[in-house]
């Protein structure tokens, strides 16, 4: 009888024990169900004090200085974004147009020169980022040193360039699966990597952080490994055992269409280096920009210098001009200069593997354009120069409205399907096909005002954390430099390279549209504000609100704290 009693009582409490266990899971399922629901709820920063008290650009001024976007960034991902962000189709593809049209001299001067301009345009960026690492970086900047009016243009511009460049860049990606395997319809693969990306970019900057990280380590070990390989090739290294040399520097020669061709080769470069701005981005989302961001920023003449630079040294000692391969250079990976000069050489496993690494360079591209386009739209929320509600950002520092307007765009991929997709796509590039240059001139433009700024309100530079290694100076040149470009944007957009002088409406159109629309946008903001002063005066400037005066201190303080924690603990187990 006792037995069957303690048996009866250990079922009891194993009931018991079983219903607690059961309860507690629920209620850790209940947890987990309430933080996600919880997570989309509006992010719990600082309010901004004195409403009424305040302009509406003081008010932007202090709306993108919140913290609402997380500091979740670390060191290797901003320096992986700095490195790596521009390197795409425009490198790996579109260098075999510039070929084609400028021949491999051509390549090494623009390329060089537009380098230089970009370097410039960097360290005046990570000057002004370090200094105000706020959210939307130079669209801000754009509202804060010049005019709000510009702010809305630059940023727009900047936002729809994004907004075409994410269907783009799938359609790309898709039509770059069809080196393997044509049989599958293009949309399968559109959807797929449509979802992917996004499901990225929901996980917060983190996830967009780890995936740029991963992306940029594959795009650097095969331009590095395609160097030394090319080197190999040209000293007769190769299968064919063929001594290249300079020979098609001789014939068929070093330029190709003269004056014309180098000419038209400035303005590939300046759309392959789209992207190098995206470190500014990001330096709101930085964990401790002033000392992370100056690093990031002195990696771009490397990237510059062995990515590019040595990259397209190597392709013009390889690949002829008139190479028939490159006559239907286009967004098709198989005219790669890049698998050109690998089939060249008589190797038949590497161009597949190389046509990989360009898959996953669009798709890093696709991923900067969600990015890009979501945090650029947020902040013109954030600024009054959008719809309050783009602005929105959740407690997990996502700007889900930004996202929102990236995933209803990115549906333009599955025109994929419709026959004349190119047409289309051509005319919604044109929208904002300059939407960099103005980026550039814009950042440049800032930072001279910058520092006119702190010279009118007798303020020095020595209060700042890192300066642009070339100063105003190298601003200057990079805002002469980029007025030169549009000039040879509109000659050569209106009267293409073998023409004859005869004038194409068609092509100047889908090259330069995008200057009208940026017209268009500031004209535009300033009839419907009628704020008719077209800059703020130097003495008026805001150089307070967002300026972080923390330094490498920061850094020291935590690693103080982190020696004077771990010599507790020592001290702890001792006794």
């Amino acid at each position: 009888m006792s037995l069957v009693k303690n048996i009866s009582e250990k079922t009891t409490a194993s009931e018991d024990n079983s219903s607690a266990y059961s309860s507690s899971d629920a209620s850790i399922k209940q947890s987990k169900w309430k933080n996600f629901k919880d997570s989309f709820k509006p992010a719990e920063s600082n309010q901004v004090e004195n409403l009424e008290d305040r302009t509406d650009l003081e008010m932007a001024n202090a709306e993108t200085s919140k913290g609402d976007l997380h500091r979740e960034l670390k060191g290797k991902h901003i320096q992986m974004i700095a490195i790596g962000g521009s390197i795409g189709t425009g490198l790996f593809i579109g260098s075999g147009t510039a070929l084609r049209t400028g021949g491999p001299a051509s390549l090494l001067i623009a390329w060089g020169l537009v380098g230089t301009m970009v370097f410039c345009v960097i360290h005046a960026l990570g000057e002004l980022c370090v200094a105000y690492p706020v959210n939307g970086a130079f669209s801000t900047y754009a509202t804060r040193f010049v005019c709000r009016s510009w702010g809305f243009a630059v940023g727009w511009n900047y936002a729809m360039m994004w907004l075409v460049v994410f269907p783009l860049e799938l359609v790309a990606a898709a039509m770059c699966i069809k080196y393997w395997d044509s049989t599958i319809n293009p949309v399968a693969w559109v959807g797929i990597f449509y979802v992917g990306l996004l499901a990225i970019n929901i996980f917060g900057v983190k996830g967009y952080g780890e995936t740029e990280f991963v992306l940029t380590i594959i795009k650097i070990i095969a331009i590095v490994g395609f160097i030394i390989l090319g080197i190999v090739l040209i000293c007769g290294g190769g299968p064919t055992h063929d001594f290249i040399g300079n020979r098609y520097f001789k014939s068929p020669g070093a330029f190709a269409n003269g004056f014309e061709g180098v000419a038209t080769v400035f303005i590939t470069a300046s759309y392959s280096l789209a992207g190098s701005e995206m470190v500014g981005l990001a330096s709101a989302e930085v964990k401790n920009p002033a000392k992370e961001l100056p690093k990031a920023v002195r990696q771009v003449f490397w990237r510059l210098f062995l990515f590019y630079f040595l990259s397209l040294m190597v392709i013009g000692l390889l690949v002829p001009y008139d190479s028939p391969d490159l006559l239907g250079a286009s967004s098709d990976s198989s005219t790669s200069p890049f698998v050109i000069a690998i089939k060249k050489g008589g190797i038949k496993i590497l161009p597949s593997i190389f046509n990989a690494a360009i898959l996953i360079s669009i798709l890093s591209v696709g991923n900067a354009a969600v990015y890009g386009c979501s945090r650029t739209i947020q902040s013109l929320g954030a600024q009054g120069l959008a719809p309050k509600w783009v602005g929105y950002v959740d407690r997990k520092g996502r700007p889900l409205g930004g996202l929102a307007i990236s995933a209803v765009f990115g549906l333009l991929c599955f025109l994929s399907a419709y026959e004349d997709q190119g047409l289309v796509f051509g005319w919604l590039l044109s929208v904002c096909g300059l939407a960099t240059i103005f980026s550039w001139f814009n950042i440049s433009l800032c930072h001279v005002r910058f520092r006119m700024a702190l010279k009118a309100q007798g303020r020095s530079t020595d209060e700042l954390v890192f300066t642009s290694i070339g100063g105003v100076y190298a601003s200057i040149y990079s805002m002469l430099f980029l007025v030169v470009v549009l000039v040879l944007v509109f000659i050569y957009s209106l009267f293409p390279p073998g023409s004859n002088g005869k004038a194409n409406a068609t092509n100047f159109f889908q090259n330069y549209l995008g200057v009208i629309f940026v017209i268009i946008f500031y004209v535009g903001h300033k009839l419907i504000t009628r704020n008719w002063k077209f800059y703020i005066k130097l003495k008026d400037i805001d150089l307070n609100t967002g300026k972080r005066d923390t330094n490498l201190n920061e850094e020291v303080t935590e690693e103080v704290d982190t020696s004077t924690q771990s010599k507790t603990i020592l001290s702890y187990f001792s006794s």
